[in-house]
């Protein structure tokens, strides 16, 4: 009886506690961060200055017969 009072005093002890491990691919690395925005920059910048991928479509009018 005695052990096992303790085994389930242990187990609610442990469900309540938090989890605060995080595996190393969730942490922020600065460098990381620091080389993605610098990309993310010149990916931008060489859009803006390559202009719109395609000619801005003018709409055609078709004339009317004019009937008389």
């Amino acid at each position: 009886m005695k052990r096992s009072c303790i085994m389930l005093l242990t187990l609610a002890v442990l469900a309540a506690v938090p989890v605060r491990a995080a595996p190393p691919t969730v942490t922020p690395s600065p460098g990381y961060d620091a080389r993605l925005q610098e990309q993310r920059a010149a990916a931008a910048a060489s859009s803006r200055s390559a202009g719109p991928a395609h000619k801005p479509v003018t709409p055609r009018h078709h004339k009317r017969g004019r009937a008389h």
